[in-house]
This record gives C-alpha cells, structure tokens and sequence, in this order.
C-alpha cells in the first residue's frame, strides 16, 4: 500500500506572548489525510491559520508538535533545499521562504523527487481580464490530471470568487481561530453555520 500524498499528523501550532509571559496568543490544530490527486480549497477568515498551515505543510515553519508527511516523508526531515520537491507554497507577495534550521542539511533526507507532490496557492489573483481565470483553472486541473495535490487558498470578497471555488474544487477546509472544519463538497461546505456567517451577503 503506497502513502498518502498528504498526512497532517496531530499537527500543532501555539505562539506565545514572549519568553518569560508564555500565555498562549494562537493555536492551530491540524490532523487529516488526503490519498487521492484533487483540489482542496481552503478558506477562512483573516488571522484564522490559513498561512501558518501552507507553511507548516511545505516546512517553512516549525510545528510544536506532531508531523506532517508528504508521500511518507517527514517534510521537516527533508534537506531545506530539497522541500519545495515535495511541497511548494506559492505566496501572494512571493516572499522567499526562510526555513528555520534545528539540524545540518546533509543529516537530513534527500526529497525523493524532482516536482512537487503538493501545490499550496495562497490567495491568488484572479483578474477578469483576458481569460485569465480559465488560465489558471486550467493550470490546477493540469496539475490534477498529473497526480499532484492542489491546494486553492482563497479569502472570498466577490461572488465570482465563491464560485470559482465551486467549480474547480473537489473538497473544502474551512480555518477559523485555528480550528478546521472539513466538508466533502460546496453544497455540504456552505451548510455550516460558521461558515455562512463568514461568507454573508456573498451566499445572496
């Protein structure tokens, strides 16, 4: 039995106040499994864990516990170089990861491959213009059809937003406070309560 492309294993994530008044600011708390090629959109409010998440996943950032493995392999046992093999996260400000060393990269494992198992889009631009949005939609889909593991980060302020969420993605995560909601379509992801108040006038 091969390994799932992606395994959020009892992932946790906690920020404190400062080294000596360790009171808890956030928590993110992630544990799922996804075996299958498909597109996962993610959405949730502003400070929810959305970004933290992507980093977590590709190994930008550090968990206070538990793992995440992309085909079997531990992400933060993957030389720093070699990551973005397994999981890349596309950044709206294109910013340069910088990953935070705790061991030398020639202790750690090779990544095992060449192209990226996983794809994170966080919050991409989706300009009207000149049939840019089907560009892209055709972009996930091909990355679809090629096995890899899409996922679509949007925080939805038009309609058109939502649906092209509806169109393109095949399941949904749902972030609020660092808690994540799972829904296995568009129809069963606006049904819930949390995320109807999130979305507002957008549902009318």
């Amino acid at each position: 039995m091969s390994a799932p492309l992606l395994k959020v294993d009892g992932l946790k994530k906690v920020y404190r106040k400062g080294m000596f008044d360790r009171s808890e600011t956030f928590r993110l708390e992630a544990d799922f499994e996804i075996t299958e090629p498909k597109v996962v959109g993610l959405m949730g409010p502003n400070g929810s864990g959305k970004t933290t998440l992507f980093e977590l996943i590709t190994g930008s950032n550090q968990p206070s516990e538990g793992e995440v493995r992309c085909l079997g392999r531990n992400i933060h046992d993957v030389r720093y170089d070699e990551r973005d093999r397994l999981a890349i996260h596309y950044h709206q400000s294109y910013q340069v990861r910088h990953f935070r060393r705790v061991k030398p990269s020639f202790m750690m494992q090779p990544a095992g491959g060449d192209y990226p198992v996983v794809h994170l889009f966080d919050e991409p631009q989706f300009n009207t213009q000149d049939g840019y949005i089907g560009f892209m939609l055709e972009f996930f889909r091909k990355l679809r059809r090629e096995d890899r593991l899409v996922f679509l980060c949007v925080h939805p302020n038009e309609r058109f937003h939502l649906e092209i969420l509806e169109e393109i993605c095949e399941q949904f995560i749902f972030v609020q406070k660092g808690r994540l909601t799972h829904a296995a379509s568009f129809e069963e992801l606006i049904g819930i309560e949390p995320v109807r108040a999130y979305l507002g006038d957008l549902l009318h």
